[in-house]
C-alpha cells in the first residue's frame, strides 16, 4: 500500500527510525540529541502543513552554518527564500516555475510579512539529476515525490548533507518489504549507502519525521562537528 504524504507516525516509528540509524558506523548520540533540539518545542501548539517550510527554515539556520543549498521539488519557493534572507545561498530545483507566495506568517511573530513583487528566488526549472548535486553542500527533499533514493545517492557521490522528509513511495526506485514502513526502508537504504543518519521532527502536522545527514556541511555547535 502506498503511504499517503500526509499519513502521521508516532513515536514507536521514531524509536524505530532512530534503533536503524545506529546502524551507522560513525553515529553519535551527541549529535542526534543535537539534531533534535528545537524539532518540537516544549508548550508550542501544533502547526498545520502550510507552515512547513517557516519550521524547516528556523530547525536549518538554528542547526546549520550557513551554506550552498538546493531546495528539490520546492515548489514556489518559500522555503529557500527564508533561507536567502538569512544570508544562505539557496536554489530552487523544481521543473515546474512557479511565483514567489505573496504573502507569508512569521511563526516568531505571528505576524504577516509582504514579500516585495519584485524579490526572486534563484531557480533551476529542471528536474533534479545527480550530477546537479556537485554544486551544493546540502540537499533538501520536503515531501518530494520520486525523488528521495536520488538525493541519498547524489550525497553519497559528492559528500553533500541532506534533509528529507519522505512522503510516499511515488517514483523510488524500491518498495520497502511487507511489514516494514516507508521511513524506515528509506533510513536502511541512506545507511547501506553509507550515510549517517539522524532522525527528526517538526512541530506540523502531517508527515513531519525528517531525516538529516550532515555531509560536508557544519553544525553550529562545536560538539556536534
Amino acid at each position: 500500500m502506498v503511504r499517503h504524504r500526509d499519513e502521521e507516525f508516532g513515536q514507536d516509528t521514531f524509536d524505530s527510525l532512530k534503533r536503524i540509524a545506529r546502524g551507522s558506523a560513525d553515529f553519535s548520540e551527541d549529535v542526534s540529541r543535537f539534531i533534535e533540539v528545537g524539532s518540537q518545542r516544549p508548550g508550542e501548539l501544533r502547526k498545520m502543513k502550510k507552515f512547513r517550510f517557516q519550521l524547516l527554515h528556523r530547525w536549518l539556520v538554528e542547526h546549520f552554518e550557513p551554506c550552498r543549498v538546493a531546495d528539490v521539488a520546492g515548489g514556489k519557493g518559500l522555503l529557500a527564500y527564508l533561507l536567502q534572507q538569512s544570508g544562505w545561498d539557496a536554489v530552487v530545483v523544481d521543473p515546474v516555475n512557479q511565483a514567489l507566495p505573496g504573502k507569508y506568517k512569521d511563526i516568531a511573530t505571528g505576524k504577516r510579512v509582504r514579500v516585495p513583487p519584485a524579490d526572486r528566488v534563484h531557480r533551476m526549472d529542471r528536474t533534479f539529476e545527480p550530477e546537479i548535486g556537485q554544486h551544493f553542500d546540502l540537499l533538501i527533499g520536503m515531501h518530494a515525490h520520486g525523488c528521495n533514493a536520488k538525493i541519498i545517492d547524489t550525497a553519497a557521490e559528492f559528500g553533500c548533507g541532506f534533509v528529507l522528509f519522505p512522503c510516499c513511495v511515488i517514483d523510488e526506485p524500491f518498495y520497502p518489504p511487507l511489514g516494514v514502513k516507508w521511513l524506515e526502508s528509506v533510513v536502511d537504504y541512506a545507511v547501506r549507502r553509507g550515510h549517517t543518519v539522524y532522525p527528526f521532527r517538526l512541530n506540523f502536522k502531517g508527515q513531519n519525521i525528517g531525516l538529516c545527514a550532515v555531509g560536508k556541511c557544519r553544525l553550529k555547535r562545536e560538539c556536534a562537528v
